[in-house]
């Protein structure tokens, strides 16, 4: 016979769950995360900092005022050996025109070769500076250095007479630029830049494809 208190028992009802929750047993599994952040260092070319683009800007106006010295002081070539040689007969008289004539050809070819070597070097230690090369700042400062020394012994020598007195301010006017484009370069900002050599970036990319 059945017990009386198992009839009087409620049947057992199974557990509702909310609707919420059932939606959600439904849902696909959540994807893995598709970027990885371990991504390589990427090699890039970042804008440099203002006092380098200064720095770069007085270079190039140095280099353009440092040509146009070069094409003048070949331009009035012949106004100034006759001058060249005068100086020079003043040092040692006695002499035949020819010896100081010839003395004069080779003090200003030698300064106009020293002008043009220098202004090539220039030319190169910039294209290597904006290229991160290490220790190009003295290299600049020597040449600067040897710039100012030229031009210190030729104002009485070879920078002599009218037509002269243009080309002692231009090269004053050069040498002043290269001085400020090495105090530009010198800048914080500018040596950290320098110090870095190379500019890294890291980009994020996917890994797994995207379902369409």
């Amino acid at each position: 016979m059945t017990d009386p208190s198992e009839r009087a028992r409620p049947p057992a009802v199974a557990p509702q769950r909310p609707a919420g929750a059932r939606e959600a047993s439904k849902a696909p599994p959540q994807r893995p995360p598709t970027q990885n952040p371990n991504t390589a260092p990427v090699l890039t070319r970042l804008t440099p900092p203002f006092s380098i683009r200064t720095a770069q800007l007085l270079w190039i106006l140095s280099f353009a005022i440092g040509g146009f010295a070069v094409v003048y002081f070949f331009v009035i070539r012949k106004d100034q050996v006759p001058l060249i040689s005068d100086i020079v007969r003043t040092v040692d008289p006695g002499r035949a025109d020819q010896t100081y004539t010839a003395a004069a050809d080779i003090v200003y070819w030698s300064v106009f070769g020293l002008l043009v070597a220098v202004l090539l070097v220039q030319i190169t230690l910039l294209v290597s500076f904006m290229a991160r090369r290490p220790k190009i700042r003295w290299w600049q400062l020597l040449t600067w250095i040897l710039q100012v020394v030229t031009l210190g012994l030729s104002l009485e020598l070879v920078l002599t007479g009218e037509r002269a007195q243009p080309l002692r301010t231009v090269l004053a006017a050069q040498c002043g630029l290269v001085l400020l484009g090495l105090l530009s370069s010198v800048m914080p900002k500018a040596i950290a830049w320098s110090a870095r050599q190379h500019d890294v970036v890291r980009h994020q990319r996917d890994d797994v494809p995207r379902s369409l």
